[in-house]
């Protein structure tokens, strides 16, 4: 019979081990961020197709972010600065290699991969429609790793009237 000491030893290890493995099961960034993938086609201002390998392709939805709609789904309407983001996000990965990073939930309800996404050069995606107004902030816990990141750059392209935030400060100026 095992002494305690070597009993509690195990079932230590045996601990660690688990809460390893469940961080390798939530696609760590260690993990997620050394292959790139080329951009096989923009959906709208958030969301967009990669060629993975696979017959028809991944579809990603960028996490943290919303962009206004550019074509009108079910209850969602077509939003003024829709198409704008839509180019703005075909002209920054259009024809390009992203590499994916993943959060907690690997999907969302709609089965799309959710995934912060960076290209060759470095620059992070997400980030990048959030510091030009071409994307809000939409926070679904718990993919919350950058959203005090978001927040920031929101206020920062809202006080520079960048992006979508044009339109509400020009209402503001026809109402005074």
């Amino acid at each position: 019979m095992k002494s305690l000491p070597y009993r509690l030893f195990v079932f230590i290890l045996l601990i660690v081990l688990i809460a390893e493995q469940g961080a390798f099961t939530r696609q760590s960034p260690k993990t997620a961020t050394g292959r790139f993938y080329p951009v096989a086609r923009i959906v709208d201002g958030d969301t967009f197709w990669i060629n993975n390998g696979s017959v028809k392709g991944l579809k990603i939805r960028l996490i943290g972010i919303d962009a206004p709609e550019s074509r009108n789904s079910g209850r969602k309407t077509v939003n003024r600065y829709g198409k704008d983001a839509s180019r703005y996000l075909s002209s920054l990965i259009g024809g390009k290699k992203v590499r994916l990073e993943f959060d907690v939930d690997r999907f969302d309800r709609y089965g799309r991969t959710l995934a912060y996404v960076y290209l060759e050069n470095g620059i992070f995606v997400n980030a990048d429609l959030v510091r030009n107004g071409y994307a809000t902030v939409m926070t679904i816990p718990p993919n919350v790793k950058y959203s005090d990141t978001f927040v920031r750059l929101a206020r920062r392209a809202r006080n520079q009237h960048k992006g979508l935030w044009q339109e509400n400060d020009n209402q503001l100026q026809d109402k005074k």
